[in-house]
């Protein structure tokens, strides 16, 4: 599987953005998906994951309540939309896929990272 994550940008704070992750090269609907960010100096940190057949999601504290982790089957794709954005989501965002398809947030439960997408949000 290789996944492509887009969507990215500069924003100000209080705006939002919709990220995109796009699989290829295998169906991914049985897999969780799950998004991570990388701060400049930081360690990959989890920010959100959903579940095979989209049952579960669970998100990081720090997002809860303004970020909606999503996925379309028909497209192989997954979504992360961002409401109410704060500098301290500038970051690089990834996403990653676990074949077991539950719920996770360590890294090492996630595979084929891609090239990530650059988020800045400005104050």
């Amino acid at each position: 599987v290789q996944l492509q994550a887009s969507g990215g940008g500069l924003v100000q704070a209080g705006g939002s953005l919709r990220l995109s992750c796009v699989a290829s090269g295998r169906t991914v609907y049985r897999y969780s998906i799950g998004w991570f960010r990388q701060a400049p100096g930081k360690e990959r940190e989890f920010v959100a994951c959903i579940s095979r057949f989209s049952t579960s999601t669970y998100y990081a504290e720090s997002v809860k309540g303004r970020f909606t982790i999503s996925r379309d089957s028909a497209k192989n794709t997954a979504y992360l939309q961002m409401n109410s954005l704060k500098p301290e989501d500038t970051a690089v965002y990834y996403c990653g896929t676990n074949e077991r398809g539950g719920i996770y947030a360590t890294t090492d439960d996630f595979h084929s990272w891609g090239q990530g997408t650059l988020v800045t949000v400005s104050s």
